[in-house]
């Protein structure tokens, strides 16, 4: 049954993990294949693992983990990974070639452009994955179109066109920005790389998924060198659920015997893991309206239908959060406690941190932090999936306080 924090509008779920099969396609086998492509790319450095000892001192918890994403290929965002991995997968596909038996630099070789033509690269996206997609296409020698929904941030627009990408913001929302794409690729013969799936496009979000694990494959790595044996939780922000369910199948095949709680975060406006999870039905299901809300990147209406198979079974919480969530987790992690790293988080980024806060030190949040088993022996991990991309708004909320909680 969907609880609910009245005075915060938050909404939550909480159920038991449910028995199912783990996935082959998050094994380590599989990541360290990802790793070897993202490792040769130009630019390629591990990401940081942000340990804020004194944070968890102050509030009361064993371990709190960042993962801090604001500085992958200087793209600051994780999407890259994605992306880039997914595009590569493609033309092998169009070259007959395992991937593994390539290297990159072959990839952007005038043999492989003289084989391959001129291919365009297309996608809807909130800005990040799209970026992404232009950028691989800029390394590649190839086009890329990208589809924006409506209220898309100037700086996101131009981030992506700064990678030589045509970029067109439509008056739709994100999810009907997602179908105009995918029409257009078929009426142009373009090649549609969407982070999402649906009935007979699953083989290209599969591979996006995939392509996250090296994120998780470094996180996980980083913790063992930090002499931490496995996160006893993961705060995961769902949109479409990718990343979210690419993290949660990753770190099942590796702490199997003893798996953390995964905890699935939305927006308020945009909650389809929560309306799914509490339909009980086992199906994914749809929210509509605008989707309005701050955190750009989680804006879906609409779960992917892959994810799902993951979120469907393995969370032990669904919370949908407000703008003043994340924009306190903003604030938090600019401004850290003498001794621990400041972090830079966009929007979508900086939600756990922010959800964390009022689960430790707001006593309307003590039954579900107690729920949840969050003490003094959790091992917390965070995934800062983006940093500044709206700097605009960052400033906003980091100088002049934007985005307060309701009195």
């Amino acid at each position: 049954m969907t609880m609910k924090i009245p005075k915060y509008g938050f909404k939550y779920l909480l159920r038991y993990p449910q028995a199912a099969s783990i996935q082959e396609s998050f094994s380590e086998t599989e990541a360290q294949k990802v790793l070897r492509f993202h490792r040769q790319l130009p630019g390629y450095q591990s990401t940081d693992l942000v340990r804020l000892n004194q944070l968890a001192k102050a509030w009361g918890c064993g371990e709190i983990l960042v993962k801090d994403e604001s500085t992958r290929f200087n793209l600051r965002a994780f999407k890259v990974l994605g992306g880039s991995y997914a595009v590569a997968r493609l033309l092998c596909q169009k070259l007959k070639q395992d991937i593994d038996s390539v290297d990159f630099a072959y990839l952007v070789s005038d043999e492989v452009r003289q084989r391959l033509g001129q291919i365009t690269l297309t996608t809807a996206t909130d800005g990040n994955h799209g970026r992404a997609i232009a950028w691989a296409a800029e390394q590649l020698g190839q086009q890329a179109v990208i589809y924006m929904p409506k209220g898309s941030s100037v700086s996101r627009v131009e981030a992506i066109r700064s990678h030589g990408a045509r970029v067109e913001v439509t008056a739709l929302n994100y999810d009907d920005t997602v179908r105009l794409a995918r029409r257009l690729a078929q009426e142009h013969g373009w090649h549609l790389v969407q982070d999402t799936a649906w009935e007979g496009y699953t083989e290209i979000p599969s591979w996006i998924m995939q392509g996250y694990m090296t994120m998780c494959a470094e996180a996980v790595s980083q913790t063992l060198q930090a002499g931490i044996s496995r996160p006893t939780h993961v705060f995961v922000q769902a949109g479409v659920g990718s990343m979210a369910a690419a993290v949660i199948g990753y770190l099942l095949n590796q702490f199997q015997d003893n798996p953390p709680r995964f905890i699935v975060m939305e927006p308020d406006n945009a909650a389809c893991m929560l309306a799914s999870a509490a339909a009980g039905d086992g199906l994914p299901h749809a929210v509509g309206g605008e989707l309005n809300t701050i955190m750009a990147g989680l804006a879906c209406g609409e779960p992917s239908p892959l994810a799902w198979e993951l979120l469907r079974d393995f969370p032990c919480c669904y919370i949908s959060c407000g703008n003043f969530v994340a924009a306190n987790g903003i604030r938090i992690l600019a401004n850290p406690l003498r001794g621990d790293d400041a972090v830079e988080a966009g929007e979508s980024g900086s939600l756990g941190i922010g959800l964390l806060d009022l689960l430790v030190n707001n006593p309307d949040f003590g039954k579900l932090k107690e729920d949840l088993k969050i003490g003094p022996d959790s091992n917390l991990l965070f995934f800062n999936t983006e940093g500044a991309t709206d700097p605009e708004n960052y400033r906003e909320i980091l100088w002049h306080g934007k985005y307060q909680p309701l009195a």
